[in-house]
């Protein structure tokens, strides 16, 4: 098995943030024991070249194999962490997506496949279940609270 660790440089990542009846869709990030860590919104890396927008869409063709639509202004976040012992550093760029609903299961979510042929589980969580007291996290840390004060201000 291979086990993913942090680039030790710093990264810039685009991320989608896809909404389906109040659930924001997230792929699972699991510890090394394959306990399940936290989610993240589905993105990628931008190549370098390549805008944040091109890499998202591109990302999103290649994993999910649907096209996505940015439907708003991007949202900037710097994220450095730790996973299984080292050290990250990303400057991510954040898009309000709309994607097919009609390609992606609506319940019990679904297998994707990375570029390196990783499988990976995404689903639809509730903000309310997340970084909580036995809840798993919402990565970056601090988006959770990102996306609440986007949410208030919107009503």
């Amino acid at each position: 098995m291979t086990y993913w660790r942090p680039a030790q440089t710093i990264r810039i990542k685009t991320l989608g943030l896809h909404w389906r009846e109040g659930r924001l869709l997230a792929a699972c990030v699991f510890n090394d024991d394959g306990t399940l860590k936290g989610v993240r919104p589905l993105g990628g890396t931008v190549e370098f070249g390549e805008t944040a927008e091109s890499a998202l869409m591109r990302e999103f063709r290649e994993e999910l194999g649907v096209t996505a639509t940015i439907i708003g202004p991007p949202l900037f976040m710097e994220n450095l962490y730790h996973h299984e012992g080292m050290q990250g550093h990303e400057l991510l760029i954040l898009f309000p997506v709309d994607l097919p609903v009609e390609r992606l299961p609506a319940t019990g979510g679904f297998t994707f496949y990375e570029d390196s042929g990783t499988a990976c589980h995404a689903d639809w969580f509730a903000l309310d279940g997340l970084d909580g007291p036995n809840q798993p996290s919402l990565y970056p840390a601090g988006l959770k609270t990102r996306l609440q004060s986007a949410q208030t201000q919107a009503i």
